[in-house]
């Protein structure tokens, strides 16, 4: 006699653990932007926070929207998400927040890896860092996430496309060789600044399409949004090596 076969239910949506809480944004998503859904080789389920807009939560410290950010890592866990991340990783701010709001795991900043990356590193070597905004990159950011308040940052404000297309809205089109330029610049300006970092962490999600490029430009070992989120995924969903 065949056993009854039993599906568990519960949730709203099925097969996507990992829930992404979004900027409100209009700037273009290309491959490797953490919001362009062809980048993750798993699916993941998105909300966007209304008026998260990147200017209040880059250059305004994301000033009165933890409670929205709250409700829709909620909403994303109450459809399916067995873990939250975030689309900014100025974020870090809200880390012990948003773990303590949900019954999720949260990972809402690539600086998390910091720690990791600098155990890996020979005595001497640190990790520097490349954001979007070197400016407003505060050490309560750094401090939240474990990441050294003295860790070397350069950021991409100077630069001709990156900043001014993602925060300051200038225009919806962006000149992606520009923009690889600006994040390549700012990573040798940190290295000529820094010797001894040994390693870079981006800060930006909007930033894994030129990690290649950076890697290329400086020897160094670069980790970003991507890497974070892959290993996180790991977690939820391991290998079944059968």
């Amino acid at each position: 006699m065949n056993q009854p076969r039993i599906a568990s239910g519960g949730k709203a949506i099925y097969g996507a653990p990992l829930g992404i809480l979004m900027l409100e944004a209009r700037f273009p998503r290309i491959l490797g932007d953490m919001g362009n859904a062809a980048t993750w080789p798993f699916p993941v389920l998105y909300r966007v926070v209304q008026g998260a807009s990147p200017d209040k939560v880059v250059m305004q410290g994301a000033a009165g929207l933890l409670p929205d950010f709250i409700a829709a890592a909620r909403d994303l866990v109450r459809l399916g998400a067995e873990a939250i991340t975030t689309n900014c990783g100025f974020l870090s701010l809200f880390q012990r927040e948003l773990a303590e709001a949900v019954s999720v795991p949260v990972a809402t900043s690539s600086l998390m890896q910091v720690p990791w990356v600098q155990a890996t590193l020979p005595p001497g070597k640190r990790v520097g860092l490349v954001t979007v905004s070197a400016a407003t990159l505060t050490p309560a950011h750094l401090t939240a996430v474990g990441v050294p308040a003295d860790t070397p940052v350069t950021g991409t404000e100077n630069g001709r496309e990156f900043f001014r297309v993602l925060i300051k809205a200038e225009k919806d089109d962006m000149d992606i060789g520009l923009a690889e330029q600006d994040v390549v610049e700012a990573g040798q300006r940190l290295v000529a600044a820094h010797p001894e970092v040994g390693a870079i962490v981006l800060e930006c999600t909007n930033m894994p399409p030129y990690a290649a490029a950076l890697r290329a430009a400086t020897g160094l070992p670069v980790y970003d949004i991507y890497s974070l989120i892959t290993w996180f995924h790991a977690g939820l969903r391991p290998r079944d090596f059968g």
